[in-house]
């Protein structure tokens, strides 16, 4: 199993950066995918991005792509968001998920983190 915690969240304005980071413990960090969810309130959680485990695929959300980047670092046992461009829509608490593939992670993530807020101000 892995245990996620994410960090990096914050207030920022409109077309600022600000760059998430999800630690994860446990030996097999390298052998999950791995995703970012995020909810609005009164929203549903949706999927952000994913990575696949060795980070040669990426998948991206329509509303996110190239402002966005995931990344991970297996060495680190670390995935990154990098969000750029930020818009207010983009206001959410942000989740780390870990998953057997990138596939699978959309509908079934085997761990989740407890989130971290992002709030964007026009």
């Amino acid at each position: 199993q892995v245990h996620l915690v994410e960090s990096g969240g914050g207030l920022v304005q409109a077309g600022e950066s600000l760059r998430l980071s999800c630690a994860a413990s446990g030996p097999t960090f390298s052998s999950y995918a791995m995703a970012w969810f995020r909810q609005a309130p009164g929203k549903e959680r949706e999927f952000v991005a994913s990575v696949s485990p060795t980070a040669g695929n990426t998948y991206y959300a329509d509303s996110v792509e190239g402002r966005f980047t995931i990344s991970r670092d297996n060495a680190k046992k670390t995935v990154f968001l990098q969000m750029n461009s930020l818009k207010p829509e983009d206001t959410a608490v942000y989740y780390c998920a870990a998953g057997i593939n990138t596939r699978v992670i959309l509908t079934t993530p085997l761990e989740w983190g407890q989130g971290t807020q992002v709030t964007v101000s026009s």
